[in-house]
């Protein structure tokens, strides 16, 4: 075919023939309606064709889908979750709502709040969308369109559990606004063998942590942080000394130690400092020294080899180390410092022990 006939048949597709009647308009109706279904047909393969490829697109990038996820999730705000209780504090407000008090409305001990035109309002048990939705409706005989807003002012009457070293562990009920040191103060205090690091979890429907090294676990469900107690407590870094949300676990570790036998005024284990090192002499001292019949220069650091499950023995000279003649010797974690006897020096003591006795004795028995 060539262009002429091309031409030709493209006109007249596009007009109809005038001189067949109704019979030629009825074959030009049939023509234009297969035409629109031939294009209607490609628009949808090519349709088909674009989800596929983006569907697997998206299904060969799995790590960003999911860490999307997680971070929506950890985003969320606690007034989509939480569950209104007895001694919530509420701030209740709207574009109609003059008459609402200015002070946050407590919920009562049967679970409702006072409202201003519509009465007793049962809450206890509602998230705060909830809230807003059965206000709207109880207003809305009274208010048109009401559009209540509700924010939880204060949380109350929510358990912490505070585990670890702490004198009292246990389930701790949130009364108000609690801080990390506040709850520990509930706690009874950190103990003397406590570390220096305490971890909290807390679920992320409250809201991930609001601290620098805060993450998310494996399964995106808990916001997991670690705060320095110590730079809390001397006001290093108070703005770590965060608020506790209601089911946030508080985990307070036991701080590694160090331990000293043999010959010296103290044996026992010894806690380590925030660093996690300490030195021979810093452990001796702790110990209040050595005693008279010790053997400084054969003591030994008994050190845990883990991957052996055994002890491995490192010679220290304690004695050149008092004398400045060798560098102090670091310790680690759950290291032993043994201090040995002097067989030479035991026996001496003991002749002089012997010979004092004798001297004593003779100078009571020749008293008057």
């Amino acid at each position: 075919m060539n262009m002429q006939q091309k031409t030709a048949t493209l006109v007249s597709a596009q007009h109809p023939p005038t001189g067949q009647g109704s019979y030629g308009l009825a074959i030009f109706g049939l023509t234009r309606l297969a035409t629109g279904l031939r294009f209607i047909s490609r628009l949808f393969t090519v349709g088909l064709v674009g989800a596929f490829l983006i569907g697997g697109a998206a299904a060969q990038d799995p790590v960003a889908g999911k860490s999307g996820e997680q971070t929506a999730k950890c985003d969320n705000q606690i007034r989509s979750t939480y569950l209104l209780g007895p001694d919530d504090q509420l701030e209740i407000s709207g574009p109609e709502l003059t008459d609402m008090p200015a002070k946050p409305i407590r919920i009562d001990g049967e679970g409702d709040i006072q409202v201003p035109l519509a009465g007793t309002v049962h809450v206890a048990g509602f998230t705060v969308q909830q809230t807003e939705q059965e206000l709207d409706k109880v207003l809305s005989k009274y208010i048109k369109h009401p559009q209540v807003v509700v924010n939880v002012a204060e949380v109350r009457s929510q358990p912490v559990s505070v585990v670890g070293a702490v004198n009292s562990p246990g389930v701790h009920q949130v009364q108000g606004h609690k801080t990390v040191l506040e709850m520990l103060a509930m706690a009874g205090g950190i103990r003397q063998d406590a570390g220096y690091s305490i971890r909290i979890t807390r679920k992320v429907e409250w809201g991930c942590i609001p601290l620098p090294g805060a993450q998310l676990d494996a399964s995106g469900k808990y916001s997991v942080a670690e705060v320095n107690l110590r730079k809390i407590m001397d006001a290093k870094t108070p703005e770590e000394n965060i608020q506790i949300f209601p089911h946030d676990v508080i985990s307070v570790p036991k701080a590694e130690m160090v331990y000293v036998i043999g010959e010296v005024h103290r044996s026992g284990g010894f806690v380590l400092g925030e660093h996690q090192s300490i030195s021979v002499l810093q452990v001796l001292s702790l110990a209040e020294g050595l005693n008279s019949g010790a053997d400084p220069r054969h003591a030994k650091i008994l050190r845990l080899n883990a991957s052996a499950d055994q002890r491995e023995e490192l010679k220290v000279d304690v004695k050149d180390a008092l004398n400045g003649k060798k560098p102090d010797t670091p310790m680690h974690g759950e290291d032993i410092l043994f201090i040995p006897g002097s067989t030479g020096k035991k026996a001496a003591l003991r002749g002089l022990e012997a010979a004092i006795q004798t001297g004593t004795g003779l100078a009571i028995w020749r008293m008057p």
